[in-house]
């Protein structure tokens, strides 16, 4: 099942994004070479700068989502002010179809 966590950074932090980015990388890198990464990509404020994070996962429960989330180094670096998981029905455009 695809479950979309929709990750807000906290105001200010674009620092630690930036910093963290390239083991945040690392981390997608292997989760897509698993097979658990959909796709991902950051949100942008009006300046174009990243404001958070879209990260659709394959996952069996909704628990095991949130435990990838968790593991993300964004999340392990305190970037996140909120991240919500929701189930995910991807129907459009959708690589497999």
């Amino acid at each position: 099942m695809l479950f979309a966590l929709l990750c807000k950074d906290k105001p200010g932090h674009l620092n630690v994004r930036m910093e963290t980015r390239p083991t945040h990388l690392d981390y997608l890198n292997r989760l897509n070479a698993e097979g658990r990464l959909a796709m991902a990509g950051p949100f942008l404020d009006a300046e174009g700068k990243p404001n958070g994070s879209l990260v659709i996962v394959h996952a069996e429960t909704v628990d095991e989502a949130k435990a990838l989330g968790a593991a993300d180094p964004y999340a392990l670096a305190g970037l996140f002010e909120s991240v919500e998981v929701k189930p995910f029905n991807w129907v459009f455009n959708k690589p497999e179809a």
